[in-house]
Order: C-alpha cells, then sequence, then structure tokens
C-alpha cells in the first residue's frame, strides 16, 4: 500500500463533469481554477478517493495519476504516442523484465517511459537536444531514479548508424524509419522484434517494402480503434465519438541478415 497522499506527489482532480487536473502537492500552495481555489493542505495525508471542496464548493475527487493520466498531461515537447497505441506496442514488441531496448524518436518521453516502466533498459536517440531533455525529465518526473539509470539517451541521427549490438528490441517512431531497417538487422540479436509507429500508410507501406527485402520475417500492420460506450441504466448505446486513426504499428521478427 502507498498511504495517503503526501507532498512531492501528483495527484489527478477529477471534478463533477470529469475535467482532469493534474498537480504537484506542494504545502502551502493553492489549486485554482474559475471555480475558485482548494488548498493543497486539504489532499496532503488524506486517502486517495477524497472529495474536496473549492472556496466556491465545486467538487474535486482526488486519486494519484496513472501513467495513462500522465502522458496525457505532461509537459511536451513533441505529439506524444498515445496510450491506446503504447499497449498494443508493448505487446507487439514483447517487452519483458530486463529486455534490452533501442528506441529513437523519443519526442516528450511518452514512449520510453511505457518501456521502462515495464522493466526494460533503454537505449534512446533523440536528434533535437530540447526533446531529449525534455524526455529525460519526464521519466525522472514521474518514475524516478530507479528508471533514470536504465535511460541512456544520446543527442544522435540514428538514419546514420546504432552503435551496440544484441538488442532484443527496436522501438521507432520516426518520419522515415525504413532507413533504419539495414541498421536495426545489425544491431538486433537473432529472433528480435522491431516495432514503427507511423502516422501514414504511405510510410507504413515503405516499412514492409524495406523489411520484404532485410533479413525480418512475420511483418504485420495494424491499427488500433478505440470506441467508449455510454451506459446509464437502460440507456446503452456507443458514444458519439471515439478514438480513431492516430498511427499504423507495424512489427517483425529478425530471422537472418542480408
Amino acid at each position: 500500500m502507498r498511504g495517503p497522499l503526501a507532498a512531492g506527489e501528483r495527484a489527478l482532480l477529477v471534478d463533477r463533469k470529469n475535467r482532469r487536473y493534474l498537480v504537484t502537492l506542494t504545502p502551502g500552495a493553492q489549486f485554482h481554477t474559475h471555480t475558485g481555489y482548494v488548498p493543497h493542505e486539504d489532499l496532503i495525508g488524506r486517502p486517495e478517493g477524497v472529495v474536496v471542496r473549492s472556496t466556491t464548493n465545486a467538487w474535486y475527487q482526488a486519486v494519484r495519476p496513472t501513467l495513462a493520466d500522465f502522458i496525457l498531461k505532461m509537459p511536451r515537447g513533441a505529439q506524444v504516442i498515445y496510450p491506446k497505441d503504447l499497449g498494443p506496442i508493448l505487446m507487439l514488441a514483447d517487452i519483458f523484465p530486463g529486455a534490452r531496448v533501442f528506441e529513437s524518436g523519443l519526442g516528450s518521453g511518452a514512449l520510453s517511459m511505457t518501456l521502462l516502466r515495464a522493466g526494460a533498459v533503454v537505449t534512446g536517440y533523440e536528434l533535437r537536444p530540447d526533446f531529449a531533455a525534455k524526455a529525460i525529465a519526464n521519466v525522472g518526473s514521474f518514475l524516478g531514479d530507479e528508471a533514470l539509470e536504465r535511460y541512456a539517451v544520446e543527442e544522435r541521427d540514428v538514419y546514420e548508424g546504432i552503435d551496440g549490438t544484441g538488442f532484443d528490441r527496436v522501438v521507432l517512431d520516426l518520419p522515415e524509419p525504413w532507413r533504419v531497417v539495414k541498421h536495426a538487422q545489425v544491431a538486433l540479436s537473432p529472433g528480435g522484434i522491431l516495432v514503427a509507429y507511423t502516422p501514414s500508410i504511405l510510410q507504413a507501406s515503405q516499412v514492409r517494402e524495406a523489411l520484404d527485402e532485410s533479413g525480418f520475417a512475420f511483418a504485420e500492420t495494424q491499427e488500433v480503434l478505440v470506441r467508449t460506450w455510454h451506459i446509464e441504466g437502460q440507456a446503452v448505446r456507443p458514444d458519439h465519438r471515439m478514438v480513431a486513426h492516430t498511427a499504423f504499428l507495424t512489427s517483425a521478427r529478425l530471422v537472418g541478415t542480408q
């Protein structure tokens, strides 16, 4: 058990309309909205699920944020991979504790955090220094120092090659991941898995062409669509909105070299 909410921790405040606010609990601080404010002292030392009210009697329920909550609310330097795709990436890449994962295209660190949370040891290449710094900061902020010890980030252009071999997995979120296939073929151990996240089907098609001409096999491409349902008594129907296309996920396994 993690006990009551403590100073220095994050809390997720959810109002009656299911709007969510991420705050870092700080003695003496206040959470402000158009409905007034809530002193952080009203939350510190209280159990998860506690209901607090603002100075105008607005209602908020407080819990610790999940990784998905944090990813959607964290500081960003680039568009993040959404939770609906992060879960399938873990399965497609078959991430396990201690897996040596090479990642490139770190963005704001959403995928890095997901891989590290699953126990992987991650080496990341990021071309932009500001994105690299943001990813490191977000990883440390949510997962702490232990995760940072398993996270090595280099400001490098992956299109020029990957230093090191014996990686178990390669996971890419890049504009031209097909240019990395030849490098991944050298960097991965036999049986290793490559997963590429591409917003466009034309990108996915080019990845598949590169994989077909390499030592990879069992290539698959899929997309994940999520539709929630409205359930209120006997009123049951699909929600009017759904999270449809975000990207294509292409995976393949290294079975030889060419």
